[in-house]
């Protein structure tokens, strides 16, 4: 069986620079093969031609790389896409997905973790938000838009140019305070490293939590504007793998479908691994990764990214999961 085709999802509210950023995912000199499912609600497509009156329409470009506009429901395009490439029609060794301006990524997250074989040939590298840093303040009143940014992965600022330093610094902590996860990029007109955008691995169960600096504690916000947010807890006390299993399976019954994405790194106690977990709404995954290392600090650092948690409650049980410990 061949490696599975990595997918990058790139969100972001409508006028940000999805499409201009495609443009450069498509044109740049990168050698790689890679397939776009654009959404045919784009007010700019890549190209007029994609948009047809037939269910899903495939174009192949110049460079190689394969343009398809859906007009179903994501599932069938991957399929399809797979049907096409396992009968040599097409070639591709990377999958892009267009959300539009106004869509939730969850659903697009919970394609590739709920479908075994779509599991078994793709695998989501990460998914990419673009914040328009000139009209971030507008956007982010509307819940979808603090959603986006909760699910990133990385977190590009674009239209920099149009405001100054000052806003930029306000506007990133406000992304801070919503995601702690993602790093901050700037995008200037659609151009950016490559290596910023693909081989993310987001969604990779290993023990790469979030950057170190993402996780400083933060100036506190004068309002908190936001329903979306981050929760981190952190114990440096070894924990008891019954309570905590108790804790995060009634953390999920009662909180699950507002719990955007999550990522653990744990030190269990009798045990030399640290154990890994990471979910997004009710689906997670969880390993033990490579053994604590002599002389290294052993703490637990669990990250939350959710819509309205009640953090005091939340902490109140983790805290009762460190008492046993």
């Amino acid at each position: 069986m061949s490696q599975p085709i990595p997918v990058t999802v790139l969100s972001g509210f409508l006028g940000a620079g999805k499409t201009t950023l495609l443009k450069h995912l498509l044109l740049a000199e990168h050698g790689l093969k890679l397939a776009v499912i654009e959404n045919e609600y784009s007010a700019t497509p890549i190209d007029g031609q994609l948009l047809g009156g037939a269910p899903v329409e495939v174009m192949t470009l110049a460079n190689g790389c394969v343009c398809c506009s859906i007009h179903v429901e994501l599932e069938k395009a991957l399929y399809l896409l797979l049907d096409k490439l396992d009968a040599g029609e097409l070639a591709f060794d990377r999958l892009v997905i267009e959300c539009t301006g106004l869509a939730d990524p969850a659903p697009v997250a919970q394609t590739f973790f709920a479908d075994a074989e779509l599991c078994e040939r793709y695998v989501l590298d990460g998914i990419l938000t673009l914040v328009d840093a000139a009209n971030a303040e507008r956007h982010l009143q509307e819940t979808i838009a603090q959603a986006q940014v909760g699910f990133a992965d990385r977190i590009l600022l674009s239209k920099t140019d149009l405001v100054d330093a000052a806003h930029i610094e306000a506007l990133s902590r406000r992304l801070q305070r919503i995601n702690r996860r993602a790093p901050i990029r700037r995008v200037e007109h659609g151009c950016i490293d490559l290596a910023e955008l693909l081989d993310i691995r987001g969604f990779n169960l290993n023990a790469d939590i979030a950057p170190a600096p993402s996780l400083r504690p933060l100036l506190p916000a004068a309002a908190a504007p936001d329903r979306i947010a981050t929760l981190v807890l952190q114990s440096d006390k070894p924990l008891d793998l019954g309570r905590l299993s108790a804790f995060m399976e009634n953390l999920l019954e009662q909180h699950g479908n507002s719990l955007l994405r999550y990522k653990g790194v744990l030190n269990i106690a009798d045990e030399e691994r640290r154990m890994v977990f990471q979910g997004v709404l009710r689906l997670y995954g969880f390993d033990f990764d490579s053994p604590w290392q002599v002389g290294e600090t052993r703490a637990s650092v669990i990250v939350f990214i959710g819509d309205n948690l009640p953090e005091d409650e939340i902490r109140a049980g983790f805290a009762a999961v460190e008492q046993s410990g």
